[in-house]
């Protein structure tokens, strides 16, 4: 796909009423740092119905599973994040067309950085689940920080999920797994800085009804591998609200 920028857009175009624009997220505060509650705010009041639970989605990619996950439940929100400027209008304009055909109001797109967001914008306890599936493994050593499941990131899901809510996941890259594995001896199995006890349980994720049968989600990314002997899976970190 060529670039929506090089077509005229610009990232302040929203696509319909799908994207979500600079006004309403609001302008950061110049005393954020000393009043780091200012900005954060529930996304609920982007969507026709605020009161349906909300579910994130870190990373769309094509909108595989955005598009799924939005016709099967149509009373939950979904809010997807993508920072690739190409990406995000391919997905916000998959969304719209859906939302002509008159499905899919529940859907709306955000350009930017889902950690970021989920750092400064987030209000506590306003998510019901939080999906991160075929994020990028960053292979090697030296990139390992850009990964999204650092500490801080899953400090900051377990503030923003409600009690019982779900950070879902799913890779099928060998060596991002491994590093999975080492968050959840930490955050699952372990009590965290900050923590009285274990602020996740951990389940496996199970397959999606629309997903091939030797996948897990429908995912452009899981198809595109599963050709080259890549084994997905998947794992549910549940949030447990008393170990604060």
């Amino acid at each position: 796909m060529g670039s929506d920028l090089s077509r005229g857009k610009t990232l302040d175009d929203a696509p319909g009423i799908v994207g979500v624009t600079k006004d309403e997220l609001g302008p950061l505060p110049d005393d954020l740092l000393e009043r780091p509650e200012a900005a954060k705010a529930n996304p609920a009041r982007w969507f026709e119905r605020p009161s349906h639970p909300l579910e994130i989605e870190v990373g769309p990619g094509k909108g595989g599973f955005l598009v799924e996950a939005a016709r099967a439940r149509p009373g939950h929100n979904f809010l997807a994040i993508e920072q690739d400027p190409d990406v995000y209008f391919y997905t916000a304009d998959r969304v719209r067309r859906h939302r002509e055909a008159g499905v899919m109001s529940n859907v709306r797109v955000l350009r930017g950085d889902a950690v970021a967001y989920f750092k400064w914008r987030l209000e506590d306890s306003c998510v019901y689940a939080v999906h991160l599936y075929y994020s990028d493994p960053w292979p090697k050593r030296k990139h390992h920080k850009n990964r999204v499941l650092q500490g801080g990131f899953l400090a900051d899901c377990w503030r923003v999920l409600r009690d019982g809510g779900e950070l879902r996941l799913a890779t099928d890259h060998d060596e991002l797994w491994a590093f999975y594995e080492q968050q959840f001896r930490t955050w699952c199995h372990g009590v965290p800085v900050g923590f009285q006890a274990a602020p996740f349980t951990l389940a496996d994720l199970p397959r999606m009804p629309a997903a091939p049968e030797d996948g897990l989600i429908v995912s452009n990314f899981e198809n595109k591998f599963k050709e080259r002997g890549a084994i997905p899976r998947g794992a549910i970190l549940r949030k447990n609200g008393a170990a604060r």
